[in-house]
């Protein structure tokens, strides 16, 4: 038998599904999965809140899986898990088609300026004309991350008549390599952020990037917030050195109410929301791990694997 241990929420997705060469511990509390994690061979351990999660994973001695909904995991102790040589699979793509619509939906609502018109109607007024007439046809994207929320976002916008061109590691399909966008960003009409938290990707868009973009240019971050140096974006906005900021993440979330993001309104942040707008997450993951089980105990790679040596 494999112990796994997992959180009781995905327990009615996931009970009668499981094989029998698995014993199932379920938890309801940090606590609770804190005293099972020394039994875990196989993890599941999501919690709304990163801090928790670290925890678990730091009170697991046995682990030699590790499974999460959430894609981004560059907030777990990656040093202990790669020394202990845990595998680790990731949300990755889970929530892709989500987010792919949620940055399309937010591009529109910036280019249409349709938070204008919602507020219009909220005070009862007949609006005249259009307050946005920005169109996405013939403008240029350069797009950070071509995995599976950025192969997603591509087609979409490429179907409104937009030129999407991609900054990935390797050069296929016509993409920038990781350094080859740099001097063109004077070129592109919107930024899109959907690359993974890394050493090499932090603060990679700074005050120099903003300087160098166009004053119409728009800045979408739906990857992490320390891809950007915020303090330098709050100054280009304020400066309204480029047009806008779409931001679905932030550093720190939550955003402290007195931060001056808030305030400006060239900014549109939308809480880290993207992901949740969904109806089939849970049934998608769970899905999805019992597939791995079958891998698991046959001997196959189980995936998506996140590497944690590389952060992603």
């Amino acid at each position: 038998m494999t112990t796994a241990v997992l959180s009781a929420l995905i327990r009615p997705l996931v009970e009668p599904r499981l094989p029998d060469w698995v014993e199932p511990l379920w938890f309801m509390s940090k606590e609770e999965a804190i005293e099972l994690a020394p039994r875990a061979e196989i993890g599941w351990f999501d919690f709304n809140q990163p801090g928790p999660m670290c925890e678990v994973v730091a009170a697991t001695t046995n682990l030699k899986w590790l499974n999460s909904i959430y894609a981004g995991l560059d907030f777990l102790p990656l040093d202990l898990l790669n020394e202990r040589g845990t595998i680790v699979t990731n949300g990755a793509g889970i929530n892709a088609v989500t987010m792919a619509e949620y940055i399309v939906m937010m591009m529109l609502v910036h280019a249409k300026r349709y938070r204008e018109v919602v507020h219009a109607q909220d005070r009862h007024e007949w609006l005249l004309d259009s307050p946005g007439k920005r169109e996405l046809n013939g403008e240029r994207v350069l797009l950070f991350g071509l995995g599976a929320i950025g192969s997603l976002v591509k087609p979409r916008l490429e179907a409104f008549g937009m030129e999407v061109v991609p900054v990935r590691r390797s050069d296929k399909d016509g993409a920038l390599g990781p350094d080859e966008w740099r001097g063109q960003l004077a070129d592109f009409d919107w930024v899109i952020l959907v690359l993974p938290s890394t050493p090499e990707t932090h603060h990679m868009i700074g005050a120099d990037e903003l300087a160098e973009m166009k004053s119409t240019a728009v800045l979408a971050n739906f990857a992490r917030g320390d891809v950007v140096d915020q303090a330098a974006l709050v100054e280009a906005l304020e400066a309204k050195r480029i047009e806008a900021a779409l931001l679905d993440v932030t550093d720190p979330e939550p955003l402290p109410q007195d931060h001056p993001l808030w305030a400006l309104d060239n900014a549109h942040i939308t809480m880290h929301l993207s992901a949740r707008a969904q109806t089939g997450m849970f049934q998608r993951s769970a899905d999805r791990f019992i597939e791995n089980l079958a891998r698991w105990h046959a001997g196959e790679p189980v995936e998506p694997r996140f590497d944690p040596a590389l952060g992603y």
